[in-house]
């Protein structure tokens, strides 16, 4: 049997998807700072990304969502820098070697900044972040755990993680306040590495 050549465009791999999905997560954020979450619309969108709206549909559930290519940014930058955690060093001495907010942030610093900031006044943009991070703490907690010598479903485990969690969201809302049109100058940069390493140094030796 003939196998007949396969018609249309070859399925996008993984990395393509995600790249993808990256480019419509600017331009939403884009819109949403131009006009407002409410005042933008999933066609508006799609036109600006050059997809159609089933398209658009397609790859995320709701407008708001559009953004959490670009929050991840945010959030996965703790989860890199925790998985190269050197078993010689404290933790805190390794954020304030290696720390940073913005996961590969390049030219997307700002916008990661911008939609955090808007998490502040737009109930569904903060409630996508809060999902988010919680999802995040699962991996926080393997590496704790590894640590910790424990399970990582122990209560102990689960509960350094959640607090992991949250003292990084404060210390990222802080920066996001302090934080100009420019990025992230060196000076703020170091001072919030250096709010990350104490917070979380009180975490794991609170009597310290």
């Amino acid at each position: 049997m003939v196998e007949r050549p396969r018609r249309g465009r070859p399925p996008a791999s993984d990395q393509q998807r995600q790249q993808q999905r990256l480019d419509i997560s600017r331009h939403a954020v884009r819109l949403f700072r131009e006009h407002g979450v409410a005042a933008t619309s999933g066609e508006q969108i799609a036109h600006a990304a050059g997809i159609s709206e089933r398209t658009l549909w397609r790859w995320f559930r709701s407008k708001e969502s559009c953004v959490e290519p670009l929050l991840s940014k945010s959030i996965d930058a703790f989860g890199a820098v925790l998985r190269t955690w050197p078993p010689e060093l404290e933790l805190a001495e390794h954020l304030r070697a290696a720390y940073t907010p913005v996961l590969d942030a390049g030219d997307d610093i700002e916008a990661v900044l911008a939609v955090i900031r808007m998490t502040h006044d737009e109930p569904a943009l903060r409630a996508l972040y809060l999902v988010l991070r919680e999802r995040a703490e699962p991996a926080f907690a393997e590496v704790l755990a590894d640590r910790m010598g424990l399970p990582a479903d122990a209560l102990e485990v689960r509960m350094q993680a959640a607090a992991t969690s949250a003292a990084l969201r404060e210390a990222t809302d802080d920066l996001v306040a302090t934080a100009t049109s420019d990025g992230i100058p060196q000076t703020v940069l170091q001072e919030h590495r250096e709010r990350v390493a104490d917070a979380l140094r009180h975490l794991t030796h609170p009597s310290g």
